[in-house]
């Protein structure tokens, strides 16, 4: 299951991307008191709760309007229907204007939905409950008084908000078993296809349609003894392409295929190579921190020149994740699928590990004889030990003095040094470093009554000196 969805919906300028960047702390979407400002979707996960813990993705959408324009009318066909979708919606209207036709249009189109509706009032800098009695024809309950602008009010509605919210089930958590590889990649460049070879029948939808895929489907099953899950996603498309009302819940449920994966099957169209897409799929991949295949698809289409010159732009291109291994195969034929279980079964592994503290620290000196660390600012860099602190991404914890600026120079020799030696593949490796604390930055230096007198003299010969000159 999904992280909770809450959209945010209503007409332009009351506040919807004010209470957006003041529930995700950030300034991500624009805010102005020009109406209509944002014409697209923006979205975010974030922590609505400390205390419970709770994750929700949260939603801004367009303005409604009610307007008949192309832009306008087709952002309202996507709002209104993207909300079937949500799990609650917070409804805003503004307290200083008051209930309007369109707040009222908007309320009675959003009955229909039968969803958790939360009437936000914005805006109510000062506001008595009694004041917001009007809102109450609206048919969506109490109103919720908030300021998104000043942080008013913010708490009850996530008070509010809390008890709406779906619980995932034991029965959803147990979708995933084993080894769960995520499938990954623009429509239409062959993922259901590989799929469908992989289990060897049509178990997902493959046609030659681009996004045919709405939704992460977990398929469960078991190969010489060795259970996995294969996770489908919908294919990824450019912003501006996003138009159909599932599409922005297809990536939300892509971004949450990709956090409960253990490793990733990054699918290519070998007659396109690296597209912006792509390396913005693998810009994810790498935050994440999962182990990696990439999967060049339909590559049995190309002539030897053009396999050439794929190899060789792929060579630029991929240099950022040069820990992932490349295969080329043809999905629809079979021909080089049967080569990725090595590979994933081996990165899940590398990915999984656990290495004992001692035989880092045995690394880490040769690592140290090898390469002794270099000087910064005068000060030598001093590695005292390290140690595996997480898996899935494996990483390792360096500690020691003066670690806070270690130049990037050595720390891709250190990388490359513990990945050769630990022998990881299709695995990032992440590295932090931590530095020891000073145990005497806070003591300070008592002076004797001796040093006292001394230092007391030698002020006042100072002052002397002063007022001769």
């Amino acid at each position: 299951m999904g992280l909770p969805i809450i959209s945010l919906v209503g007409r332009p300028n009351v506040g919807k991307s004010t209470l957006f960047n003041r529930l995700s702390k950030s300034r991500q979407a624009l805010v102005s008191d020009f109406e209509g400002l944002t014409r697209d979707r923006q979205y975010t996960e974030i922590l609505l709760d400390d205390d419970s813990e709770t994750f929700v993705t949260i939603i801004d959408t367009g303005g409604l309007t009610g307007d008949d324009n192309i832009i306008d009318s087709g952002i309202q066909g996507q709002v209104l229907n993207a909300l079937e979708e949500s799990d609650v919606i917070y409804f805003i209207v503004s307290s200083r204007d008051g209930v309007i036709g369109l707040d009222l249009e908007i309320a009675s189109r959003l009955r229909r939905l039968k969803k958790e509706i939360v009437l936000v009032c914005n805006k109510s800098e000062g506001l008595k409950e009694v004041m917001a009695a009007e809102f109450y024809e609206l048919g969506l309950g109490e109103p919720i008084l908030i300021s998104a602008e000043h942080g008013q009010g913010i708490d009850d509605l996530i008070d509010h908000t809390l008890p709406l919210l779906p619980q995932a089930t034991l029965e959803e958590e147990e979708k995933v078993e084993g080894i769960a590889v995520a499938v990954l990649g623009r429509p239409n460049v062959g993922k259901s296809t590989l799929i469908n070879r992989i289990l060897g029948e049509e178990r997902v939808l493959a046609i030659d349609m681009p996004g045919t895929t709405r939704d992460s489907i977990y398929i469960p099953f078991e190969r010489e003894n060795q259970k996995y899950t294969l996770i489908d996603t919908a294919g990824i498309r450019r912003k501006r392409s996003t138009h159909e009302k599932v599409e922005i819940f297809s990536i939300i449920k892509a971004i949450d295929a990709l956090d409960r994966s253990h490793v990733v099957i990054l699918v290519l169209d070998a007659r396109e190579g690296v597209t912006e897409q792509d390396a913005t799929l693998l810009g994810m991949i790498s935050d994440k921190g999962r182990a990696l295949l990439i999967a060049i698809n339909k590559w049995d289409g190309l002539d030897e020149y053009q396999k050439t010159e794929v190899k060789r732009k792929l060579d630029v291109k991929l240099s950022f994740v040069n820990y992932a291994s490349v295969h080329y195969i043809s999905a629809l034929h079979g021909s080089g699928v049967g080569k990725l279980f090595a590979p994933i079964i081996k990165s899940y592994i590398n990915a999984s590990t656990k290495h004992s503290t001692s035989t880092l620290n045995k690394i880490l000196e040769r690592a140290n004889t090898g390469h002794q660390p270099p000087p910064v600012k005068g000060r030598r860099l001093k590695i005292k030990y390290v140690n595996q602190t997480d898996i899935f991404p494996p990483t390792l914890t360096f500690h020691g003095n003066h670690l806070q600026n270690v130049p990037n120079a050595y720390d891709r020799y250190l990388k490359n040094f513990f990945i050769n030696a630990l022998k990881l593949t299709n695995t990032p490796l992440r590295i932090e470093y931590k530095s020891g604390e000073n145990p005497f930055k806070d003591n300070k230096n008592e002076l004797s009554a001796r040093q006292v007198t001394k230092k007391r003299r030698l002020m006042q010969f100072i002052k002397k000196r002063k007022k001769r000159k």
